[in-house]
Parts: structure tokens; C-alpha cells; sequence
């Protein structure tokens, strides 16, 4: 098998997403989360559709220049995983390959309309669980999640929530 997953193991997906737990998420918080992550892809000319939603609620996007309607469909693909699971995506995809078993299959839920490609990062707040999402399309899926990560220790840096 081709590795896709950047060396990543379940267990250290599933540490790193203890330590993004957000103290709160509001809709000006998602905005201010998305407009981080507008800030970095605009300074690094990034070619990247980034998305923000509270549950199914689309609070911010952004479809940077040389992005196109597919980088929507893989977002939509990606959040219905983190819908779903309350895992990111990659979590889900490395977790799969660990078991050796085909996701979607054991997940009764089709390739069609979802997609465990690292991009979808949940915004998990304290004591509430999962709130939001944090979705990246357009980068190699493993930078997608890693500028998911990014963005989000970005933002919790900026609250004094990491020391």
C-alpha cells in the first residue's frame, strides 16, 4: 500500500485532537477561525478552499484563486466523515488503514458522498464535544491536515488557550 497518510498513527491524531479542544465556539469565533486560515493561505498564495461550519451550519468560506467547484464537493465529502464520526478525517483514514479494513464498507456509508482525506479537522469545544468543523481542499491530503492543525493552534495561541 502507498503511503498517503504522512507516517501519522491513530493514537497521535487522536492526542493531537485532545489538544485542540477549544474553550468556545461562536459564530464570530468560526469567522475568526476561518479569517486565520484566509490569512495564511493569502501569504502563502495558497490555492485552497477553506470552509467553517458550526455542525451543518456554513458560518465561513473562502474559495481562493485557482480552487474550482471540485474542491466544494471534496468539502462536502469531508464533513459528512466529521459529521458522522466526530474524527477528523485523516484519524478516520489512518485508523482504517491500521485495521486493514475498507472505511467505507465498514462504515455502511458510500465514497460518493464521503471522503476520509485529511481536510477535516472537528472543532471540538470543552465539556460540549463536537461543535463545529474546520475543512482545507486543495493541498496534497496530508498538508491539507497538517494547515488544518495549523489554524487551529494558530487561533488558540492568539486566545492564551497553548503555552
Amino acid at each position: 500500500m502507498v503511503e498517503t497518510t504522512g507516517g501519522f498513527t491513530s493514537q497521535g491524531l487522536a492526542l493531537e485532537a485532545q489538544t485542540l479542544v477549544l474553550p468556545s465556539l461562536t459564530q464570530a469565533e468560526a469567522i475568526e477561525i476561518g479569517q486565520i486560515a484566509t490569512s495564511i493561505a493569502t501569504d502563502r498564495n495558497l490555492a485552497i478552499t477553506i470552509e467553517v461550519r458550526l455542525k451543518e451550519w456554513v458560518v465561513f468560506h473562502l474559495s481562493m484563486p485557482g480552487t474550482t467547484a471540485e474542491n466544494d464537493w471534496w468539502i462536502s465529502r469531508k464533513a459528512r466523515v466529521t459529521m458522522a464520526t466526530g474524527n477528523s478525517t485523516m484519524y478516520e483514514r489512518v485508523l482504517a488503514e491500521e485495521q486493514g479494513i475498507d472505511w467505507y464498507v465498514a462504515k455502511a456509508m458510500p465514497e460518493e458522498t464521503h471522503a476520509i482525506h485529511g481536510g477535516s479537522l472537528p472543532l471540538n469545544v470543552s465539556g460540549l464535544g463536537l461543535v463545529g468543523i474546520l475543512l482545507i481542499s486543495g493541498l496534497p491530503q496530508v498538508q491539507d491536515h497538517l494547515l488544518g492543525v495549523e489554524i487551529i493552534t494558530e487561533y488558540l495561541a492568539r486566545k492564551g488557550e497553548l503555552t
